[in-house]
């Protein structure tokens, strides 16, 4: 009985190098998706902030007292300022106790980025206590306040 030759062919090497391609893929379909539904969500975020009842000032011994109105004026104690003005007595109150409190009166029309700036300002000149002063909120008879009305768009 004679038995034929069994050949045997070369298996094919093990691969060593991973595909990229089906991972890249993945990344770019995900970073799609994040970038359609990251403005979306921040879009829908809807704010019921609290009325302020039952607020009353501070007892801080060393406060500087600043409004900001509807045009932008800066007011230290109630006398209209210059920015440079406001910056210098900012910081001659910060060295003279660096605990002094900014208690800020800002209108309601006073764009957010001018209270940003004047916080900046005294931040930068090491004050760091910064105090938000508000009216308390009307309430009516049964003891709820109104809801405010929205305000107009520009």
């Amino acid at each position: 009985m004679a038995f034929g030759r069994l050949e045997r062919t070369a298996k094919p090497t093990p691969m060593s190098d991973i595909n990229m391609t089906p991972l890249i893929d993945v990344m770019l379909v995900l970073l799609v998706i994040f970038m359609i539904t990251a403005p979306l969500m921040t879009a829908s975020l809807k704010l019921d902030l609290p009325k302020t009842e039952g607020t009353s000032a501070s007892d801080v011994p060393d406060f500087i007292a600043v409004s900001i109105d509807a045009r932008g004026q800066l007011y230290v104690a109630d006398k209209p300022v210059t920015a440079a003005a406001f910056k210098d007595q900012v910081q001659a109150a910060a060295r003279k106790s660096p605990t002094t409190e900014v208690q800020l009166r800002a209108d309601k029309a006073v764009p957010y980025g001018t209270v940003a700036e004047l916080i900046g300002t005294v931040q930068a000149a090491g004050l760091n206590r910064i105090g938000f002063v508000a009216e308390p909120a009307p309430s009516t008879s049964a003891g709820t306040a109104t809801p405010a009305t929205p305000a107009a768009s520009r």
